[in-house]
């Protein structure tokens, strides 16, 4: 009985201890099992910005551009590229030996047409007047002749001396000449009608602005500054040839630029008057300019590949540095959250249309929902589900998805 009952011992002893043995190796497994590296960020308040970037140009405000007239050569040169200088200020001179002789010619012509004017507007000319007061005397004297013939013939006849033929014949002499005298009186008076007047104040006219155009043409030989500003293009040098319409000179006020921005369509709906705008330039790195949209897109246009809408920015404050035609980076802030609840994009999940996290909690993760509101590029404003100080997964460091439930390891 006793042998038994040892027997009976020995195998609850074994059997404990199978169970002992299996409770620690399950223990252990757990325990010792691979935690998964998660990479975790804090929720915080910060202030959240929503951006748009995009690429533009650099542009003076006004511009001025001065071209060659005439298909001509460069005679002399009086400045160069970079200068600041007066209003005024004589930059170069071109041949202008054919502008002289347009204005020349276009002075005679105006001289002509002022003459044949005067000729319209005073019966003709001297010359013409002098010869009509010599026609209209003649006339004259021969219809006295003739009024003198009819009325000694008229006498004869009442005195049966002459016949009423030669009298009839003497009549038509006097008619005829009197005819003349009339017609000779109304050219000396009238010799142009109101149309030809007219025409001929046309003809003035064009002649005149034919001498302005000539004179126009041959002041722009002299190029000078039309403003107190910087030349930035200055393309003329002594003795070379300028064909007729060659941009030579382009100068501003470089202390009043703005930019052209090029900012794709799906963007110009979120734009609007005055908002902020950051500006970089390669050029210059780690140096950064400020300004505001001043204008916006009226239409769409199609830029390089992309189909833009272009939007004017003035630049705030002091510019210098910034040179006309150059390509800068533009950063346009559309709204800004001061000591806004918010945490990386990555760490936000969405299924079914509901979004959600994955919260550390003790050493495992739980899935959380939240609601968000409008993120910017990298960061997503939290409205409810989360508080400061939570810590959320962002990723993992084994590239593993994330899971609810399995046991972590933070790393940074």
């Amino acid at each position: 009985m006793v042998e038994v009952r040892k027997q009976v011992n020995r195998i609850w002893l074994w059997i404990g201890a199978a169970v002992v043995l299996t409770a620690v190796f399950f223990t252990a497994r757990h325990l010792l099992r691979d935690q998964l590296p998660v990479r975790v960020v804090q929720v915080r308040h910060e202030m959240l910005q929503t951006t748009v970037s995009t690429n533009g140009r650099v542009e003076p405000v006004v511009n001025y551009q001065l071209y060659s007239p005439l298909a001509t050569t460069v005679k002399a040169v009086y400045a160069q590229q970079g200068d600041t200088v007066p209003a005024g200020k004589l930059l170069a001179t071109l041949d202008d030996v054919e502008a002289r002789s347009h204005v020349a010619a276009a002075e005679s012509g105006v001289k002509s047409a002022q003459a044949q004017l005067d000729a319209a507007l005073h019966n003709g000319t001297q010359a013409e007047r002098q010869a009509s007061t010599a026609e209209v005397e003649q006339d004259r004297l021969a219809r006295d002749q003739a009024q003198r013939d009819y009325n000694a013939l008229a006498r004869l006849v009442a005195t049966g001396a002459a016949s009423k033929g030669e009298l009839a014949s003497a009549n038509g002499r006097l008619q005829s000449t009197q005819a003349s005298l009339r017609a000779a009186e109304q050219s000396a008076q009238h010799r142009y009608s109101s149309a030809e007047i007219a025409r001929a104040r046309a003809a003035l006219a064009e002649a005149q602005a034919a001498w302005q155009a000539a004179q126009h043409v041959e002041a722009q030989a002299s190029l000078r500054a039309p403003i107190a500003g910087t030349i930035y293009t200055f393309d003329a040098a002594p003795s070379s040839y300028a064909e007729a319409g060659k941009l030579l000179v382009e100068m501003a006020d470089l202390h009043h630029e703005r930019i052209r921005a090029y900012f794709d369509e799906p963007d110009l709906g979120r734009l609007a008057l005055g908002q902020a705008v950051t500006i970089h330039w390669d050029a210059k790195p780690g140096r950064e300019w400020h300004g505001h949209i001043t204008r916006l897109p009226i239409t769409v246009v199609t830029y390089t590949t992309r189909n833009v809408g272009e939007v004017l920015i003035d630049i705030d404050g002091n510019d210098d540095g910034l040179l006309p035609n150059t390509n800068v980076t533009l950063m346009v802030t559309i709204s800004s959250t001061p000591n806004a609840l918010s945490m990386p994009r990555e760490a936000l999940h969405e299924q079914n249309g509901k979004y959600f996290v994955y919260k550390v909690s003790g050493r495992e993760l739980k899935r959380v929902p939240v609601t968000i509101g409008a993120p910017n590029i990298t960061q997503v404003p939290i409205l409810s589900g989360i508080e400061e100080g939570d810590s959320v997964a962002t990723g993992t460091a084994n590239g593993h998805p994330l899971q609810e439930g399995v046991p972590i390891k933070e790393v940074r």
